[in-house]
């Protein structure tokens, strides 16, 4: 068997890749193929662990939930981890491989070619159908040479390209031409057709905008997908800034929005619980009041060290804990919360050392390789059970981990809480998905009478919608068609 492929690229950004595939997924999945998401190379400092103990980038991990299916490193076979402004952990079959400045990977992607080009046909063998997420847009003229993100890719696999573009941002019908008008010839003509994307309104006022860009092109429209509010898909890499609503007696939560905060997904969960206020705080912004404050997962601990000490987040923290607050750090945030961090090796920026807030007796030294797993345990106060993933490259040793946070099913323990229970830190990222682990964690926190929440129904929920969404506005014959599937073949969806 070897799958069929079909590219889903975008003209910007953003513009609604990671949605459209995962939702593609979804709908393929109802209609009983076998399909498979895959993005040949994603930067992104959200990132998942999957079965066989890589790291992915978090989308690829939704899309898999979406087809039903494990998360492998084969979906996602070179990944990006930005640590400056002009280099990153390169990341290849789900395993880092070290640093690299932005011109030596330029040098290095004959080498991820082949990585992405072996993940894609072992992915073939066993799949009916992939359907692929390009990188930002396939006209970054300053990229083409020996791209492997866009259209290099689809020329090389010989695949079909729809483009997306994103109409709530404007100027929907110039990024689309302009996109078509950078490609060469033999780029544009394997672009199928489009696909518009958070479209408000009246369909009906756009479609003198439809028809002129089906002429210009002749290229089809297949089809606008609506604006859906609400809509929830763990983010590949952006943050959602909007502080969520607060209600009466709520759990005020602080999280920091680090230079390089990463696996901010692990805030989902508590930013959709109905009792709890989650308020991200941008740069220069002061930290507001709050119950809870947690420290973030960071791909450069001891830079945003450095940057939460010059905007004032040490006396903050004093204050927030003299007035009986809680504090937390998950995986980089943990780290913070020791006496001393040494990077002897250079794994996150220059080698050299630094003073943590020293609010929990233990150190941390990064080593070169990376702890990689999916755990579960229970929680050490309270023995409720607890799941997660982790990821980083710290091990930490002290007298301050004689009281962890969790005692782990693998014999290990996690974490570390100060001897008043003020203070609690983790390795573990994903431990609000757990609805048990959730609540038990709100209530040490001071909530009154956390409800139960469900965050994996949650995403299911949004899925299907998406899917639903999918079905109603696009032209699924002619997608099908893409795939290889004749007209009087189409599957039917499920019961």
């Amino acid at each position: 068997m070897t799958a069929t492929t079909l590219m889903i690229q975008g003209t910007t950004s953003d513009a609604g890749k990671s949605t459209v595939v995962a939702g593609l997924c979804r709908v393929l999945r109802r209609r009983g193929i076998n399909v498979a998401p895959f993005k040949p190379q994603n930067m992104a400092l959200n990132s998942a662990v999957t079965a066989d103990g890589g790291e992915i980038g978090r989308a690829q991990a939704v899309q898999a939930q979406a087809a039903g299916l494990t998360a492998h490193t084969d979906m996602n076979p070179v990944l990006l981890k930005p640590n400056s402004d002009t280099g990153a952990q390169v990341i290849i079959h789900g395993r880092a491989i070290g640093n690299m400045e932005a011109a030596v990977y330029h040098d290095y992607k004959r080498v991820a070619r082949e990585a992405v080009l072996a993940s894609h046909q072992r992915l073939s063998m066993q799949y009916q159908m992939i359907v692929v997420e390009g990188a930002g847009s396939p006209a970054e003229i300053n990229l083409r040479a020996g791209d492997i993100a866009n259209m290099g890719f689809a020329e090389t696999v010989d695949c079909p390209v729809i483009l997306v573009a994103d109409i709530d941002r404007g100027g929907v019908f110039a990024h689309l031409v302009g996109t078509l008008a950078l490609l060469s010839e033999r780029e544009q003509a394997r672009v199928r057709g489009f696909i518009i994307n958070r479209f408000r309104g009246d369909i009906a006022l756009l479609q003198g905008g439809l028809d002129w860009l089906e002429q210009r092109t002749g290229k089809p429209v297949l089809g606008v997908l609506p604006y859906l509010h609400g809509l929830h898909l763990e983010a590949e890499d952006s943050i959602s800034r909007t502080t969520t609503e607060s209600v009466p007696d709520c759990l005020r939560v602080v999280v920091p929005v680090l230079p390089h905060i990463s696996n901010h997904t692990d805030f989902d969960p508590l930013r959709w619980h109905p009792q709890v206020s989650l308020h991200w705080v941008a740069p220069d912004a002061p930290p507001p009041a709050a119950d809870w404050v947690i420290l973030p997962g960071s791909k450069n601990v001891r830079a945003d060290l450095d940057w939460l000490r010059a905007q004032g987040w040490e006396d903050y923290l004093a204050r927030h804990l003299r007035y009986r607050g809680k504090l937390m750090g998950i995986c980089g945030g943990m780290q913070m919360l020791g006496g001393a961090l040494h990077d002897p090796h250079g794994i996150e920026g220059d080698p050299g050392s630094s003073n943590g807030f020293g609010y929990l007796n233990f150190t941390t030294t990064l080593q070169p390789y990376k702890q990689l797993c999916n755990v579960q345990g229970r929680l050490a106060q309270g023995d409720i059970p607890v799941s997660g993933y982790e990821i980083h490259a710290g091990v930490s040793d002290g007298d301050g981990l004689q009281r962890p946070f969790a005692q782990l099913d693998d014999g290990r323990t996690d974490g570390a809480t100060s001897d008043d229970g003020q203070i609690i830190a983790t390795y573990l990222h994903g431990v609000f998905e757990a609805p048990q682990a959730c609540a038990a964690l709100l209530e040490w926190a001071g909530l009154q009478a956390p409800v139960p929440f469900d965050y994996h129904a949650l995403c299911e929920r949004n899925i299907e919608r998406l899917a639903d969404t999918l079905e109603a506005h696009l032209d699924m014959p002619r997608v099908l068609q893409l795939f290889g599937v004749k007209t009087g073949q189409l599957l039917g969806a499920e019961a």
